[in-house]
């Protein structure tokens, strides 16, 4: 049995605040439990909802030396649809509203993290033979794994795995403050180890350590070793290109399943979209006070309002847009300029477009099954979750050509009847608003076409059951087998 443990500073279903929590919630249920086991271990926040909270049981705790103090450290544990959680308590670090606020209390906090969580496994009883760390918040662990806890049996054959969600939050702050909070002795800040253009930085001492580095896509894979998507370490992405490799995220094919979902009007699967799914069209249609139309082409968006997710691109071009015979649905909330970009346009042209700034789930599951086409002009996309859902749901993304985007979603070609969605390749809002007129064109002329294009989409896999098949070929080729 080949034992696996995943360390992250969230999880579904108890906290999250990204697709990270999604990916380390839903991963660990895919492995083979014959041949795996898989456990997670996350902080316990104070701000984890108490109904979980109620249903941990106590393990055992310690004190731990930390920064010259002796610090407690609980360990609680849960098992929620067949994997073992445990929490790492400290009311000190975890108390507080939300996961993260102050960059400079987090840094200390993380690091705390990383030393209790290695500091458990004995305690627990659990051998790990792979450690599987997530971004930046659990970056110290590979490098303590090659440092102070190398010694002695219980870790000395422990390998490391770090996941890159998102290269751009790396967890930097001055060489003093991180060896403070680390308790790393000089050698190990120099350009080569955990220091990076005179400042530490956690997620470069976890990308140097590790023995293995995966990021969440092929293409961002590759992406990264350039300065454009680098985020400055793509000399050290170039440099570690051997160890790393790109798998792309899933998503939950139980909780995304138009067939059973119990938050949309009207269940529908690849057989019968054609006369289902429009009937979840006209419930959203009449909902938002939009024209009730079958025939209207409905464009959704659920992101968060950001430059990343090619919000400037829409600014230039949303005039044209709604000029056009088309609905416009936003779910989301970000930078100020797009919220209110988004709510003036809803004033503007209140029966094409709704602007809807908040989040819901069960208003972003009613806008995958209600609408035509999903738009998603990313700057750059490490996977993103939102298309895969989308095409679970039948609703053809139109992406542009970066990271995941580029991996999941294939381009509609009309003279080799193929493709899922539509997509462009330059970061420019007139390429995309090209690609949506194409797009529109094909919804309103060529229905058949459009409709077997649907009918490929719904039939792709995305669930994390592939992605866990290679996970395990990693886990596989580092321990030896």
């Amino acid at each position: 049995m080949k034992k696996i443990l995943f360390v992250a500073s969230e999880a579904v279903p108890f906290i999250k605040t990204g697709g990270l929590a999604d990916v380390v919630g839903s991963l660990p249920k895919c492995f083979n439990k014959e041949y795996y086991d898989v456990r997670v271990m996350i902080p316990k926040y104070l701000c984890i909802k108490q109904e979980w909270r109620d249903q941990m049981t106590y393990v055992d705790h310690f004190y731990m030396d930390y920064m010259g103090q002796s610090r407690y450290v609980g360990i609680l544990q849960h098992e929620y649809e067949g994997i073992t959680y445990y929490f790492i308590d400290n009311e000190g670090y975890f108390s507080g509203p939300k996961p993260y606020g102050d960059w400079l209390y987090d840094l200390e906090k993380f690091s705390f993290f990383c030393n209790a969580a290695l500091s458990a496994l004995p305690v627990i009883g659990f051998q790990p033979d792979v450690v599987h760390c997530h971004d930046w918040q659990t970056g110290l662990i590979p490098v303590y794994l090659k440092d102070r806890f190398r010694g002695g049996e219980f870790f000395c054959n422990m390998k490391s795995v770090i996941t890159i969600h998102n290269l751009k939050f790396q967890g930097v702050w001055d060489v003093k403050t991180i060896q403070r909070f680390s308790g790393l002795p000089n050698y190990y800040f120099a350009p080569d180890k955990l220091e990076a253009y005179k400042d530490g930085n956690l997620l470069k001492g976890g990308i140097v350590y590790a023995d293995a580095i995966t990021t969440v896509s092929d293409t961002y894979a590759e992406e990264i070793k350039m300065p454009f998507y680098g985020e400055g370490l793509d000399g050290l992405m170039r440099a570690r290109s051997n160890s790393l490799r790109g798998i792309v995220n899933g998503i939950d094919y139980e909780e995304f399943n138009p067939e059973t979902d119990k938050l949309i009007v009207q269940n529908y699967n690849v057989d019968n979209f054609r006369k289902e799914k429009v009937k979840n069209k006209r419930a959203l249609q009449s909902e938002l006070g939009l024209v009730v139309d079958d025939h209207k082409m409905m464009i959704g968006v659920v992101s968060r309002l950001t430059d990343q997710k090619g919000f400037d691109l829409i600014q230039h071009v949303i005039d044209d847009l709604c000029s056009d015979d088309v609905q416009l649905v936003v779910l989301g909330t970000g930078e100020e300029r797009y919220e209110n970009m988004f709510r003036h346009y809803d004033w503007k042209y209140n029966d094409k477009v709704s602007a809807n700034i908040y989040y819901s789930e069960p208003l972003s599951h009613k806008i995958y099954a209600s609408c035509d086409a999903f738009l998603m002009p990313s700057l750059f996309e490490p996977c993103g979750l939102s298309q895969l859902m989308a095409l679970r749901y039948g609703t053809l993304p139109i992406v542009r050509e970066t990271g995941g985007l580029k991996d999941t979603v294939k381009a509609y070609n009309e003279y080799e009847h193929s493709g899922t969605g539509f997509s462009f390749t330059n970061y420019n809002a007139h390429e995309m608003l090209a690609t949506i007129r194409y797009a529109e064109h094909i919804f309103y002329d060529k229905k058949r076409e459009w409709n077997t294009m649907v009918d490929r989409a719904m039939k792709e896999d995305y669930s994390w059951n592939t992605s866990a098949l290679k996970y395990q070929e990693l886990y596989d080729w580092l321990i030896g087998y």
